[in-house]
């Protein structure tokens, strides 16, 4: 099983590298860059959890009924992308189930920050993904949490994907500056000790970020954005399909899972 995440927000991340960028262009941007993962999902015929910012759905309401009519799921990445209070939890969960007319059970938090696992179930979110279970300088050490799911305060954590033993992380970064047969061998071994794959993108990857004057981001964020990175996508699809292995939104798979405990806790004779 492979669960394709897509985190869909303001486009600030210039804003970080000292350039300055519309509101209305941050939103087009991640606009542009959502309707080219519909279409790729459209024609691979696979479902996708897509956790959007209560800001961006207000703004684009239109975009959100659209990932739903197209059978994929909502989830939230909280209200502002470079903002966060705790009651922004049950705030975001309430404007996105309101605009998408479905339920929001799941959670991931920007920038994959760590974040209240007791404020997240007291909002109403059964799993959160959150956990980049790596360790990125600068942003975070998470190598003392579990690399597979696990539950944490009643709310089930399901981390990104990374490999066995060393913990190389296979998110979006790894996927804009690695080659494709390694990515796929690294996804290939990670399956196969798992049984599942967690991967998140972001939509403005698959836009062109190659202008440095304009964006001011560094090499390894624009390497292979735009059509070439919808190609590389399309290549891991196909490889992956190719392969006999499926694709699930992160919500179906964090109920089948908890499904199982449920059966199973009823299976165990009371002490």
């Amino acid at each position: 099983m492979i669960l394709l995440g897509f985190d869909v927000e303001e486009f600030d991340l210039p804003l970080e590298y000292g350039r300055s960028i519309s509101f209305d262009e941050q939103l087009s941007i991640s606009t542009n860059g959502t309707n080219s993962i519909l279409e790729l999902l459209r024609s691979a015929n696979i479902k996708a959890t897509f956790f959007c910012t209560a800001n961006y759905a207000l703004h684009k309401p239109d975009i959100i009924t659209k990932i739903v009519n197209e059978g994929h799921e909502i989830a939230s990445h909280g209200y502002y992308h470079s903002d966060f209070k705790p009651e922004h939890l049950k705030q975001s969960k309430e404007v996105l189930e309101d605009i998408s007319g479905t339920e929001v059970t799941g959670f991931r938090m920007a920038r994959m920050m760590p974040v209240d696992e007791a404020e997240i179930k007291m909002a109403g979110y059964t799993y959160n993904s959150s956990i980049n279970p790596t360790w990125l300088p600068g942003r975070y050490n998470n190598f003392d949490k579990p690399r597979t799911w696990f539950y944490e305060d009643g709310v089930l954590q399901i981390p990104a994907s990374v490999s066995p033993l060393v913990r190389f992380p296979l998110f979006w970064l790894s996927f804009h500056n690695l080659s494709l047969p390694l990515i796929k061998w690294i996804s290939l071994a990670a399956h196969r000790k798992d049984g599942y794959l967690n991967l998140y993108f972001h939509p403005w990857e698959f836009t062109d970020l190659h202008d440095k004057e304009k964006y001011g981001l560094p090499g390894y964020i624009a390497r292979n954005s735009g059509e070439l990175f919808i190609s590389r996508i399309k290549n891991f699809i196909e490889w992956a399909q190719s392969k006999g292995l499926e694709f699930s939104g992160t919500g179906d798979f964090a109920s089948s899972i908890m499904e199982k405990d449920t059966a199973t806790k009823k299976l165990i004779p009371a002490q």
